[in-house]
């Protein structure tokens, strides 16, 4: 059975799509731990509307290229995903695999663009790592030995905490 963090986010009509994305996931696939809700700034393109990120655990028989074409895309499509020619546009749905089992590999989904997992920016995006770390701290990294709270506590200070914050008040969790 393959262990694989999500990490997910939304900044269009955040507070409904990302409970909806988590509703979704679990009726695909056994959902193990659901992180916490994080606002975090936008990236590349930032004159939009903060977003809302999480991670969730996930068990599945399935491979990358599987889980990306069959779970991913189906509940991207159902919450209306519209890719832009900006990556960093706003988003209804965005769920990308962070982490498979201990995996170092590249994989090339449908849409034909060659991914890496680890997800590189779980070592670079405060609202990768962050979410992902609270799930499992103690985890290493894949490639750099690292646990994953130190990686999140290295970019933290590097950001000053100016890029995300706990919603606390906002709870994806029955």
């Amino acid at each position: 059975m393959n262990r694989v963090f999500l990490s997910i986010g939304s900044n269009i009509d955040r507070e409904k799509n990302l409970p909806a994305a988590i509703r979704l996931l679990q009726a695909r696939v056994p959902v193990l731990a659901i992180s916490s809700v994080y606002e975090t700034a936008p990236t590349g393109l930032e004159e939009q509307p903060f977003f809302f990120n999480a991670a969730v655990l996930i068990e599945t028989t399935l491979e990358p290229t599987d889980i990306k074409d069959q779970i991913i895309a189906e509940v991207e499509s159902a919450l209306a995903r519209e890719r832009q020619e900006d990556v960093n546009a706003p988003r209804t749905i965005d769920i990308d695999i962070a982490l498979f089992n201990d995996a170092v590999l590249e994989y090339v989904p449908a849409d034909g663009r060659p991914r890496l997992l680890p997800d590189p920016d779980l070592l670079q995006m405060v609202h990768v790592i962050v979410p992902v770390a609270e799930l499992a701290p103690d985890q290493l990294h894949p490639e750099t030995g690292e646990r994953l709270q130190d990686i999140a506590a290295r970019l933290l200070e590097a950001s000053g905490g100016r890029r995300i914050r706990l919603r606390e008040d906002f709870r994806l969790r029955d």
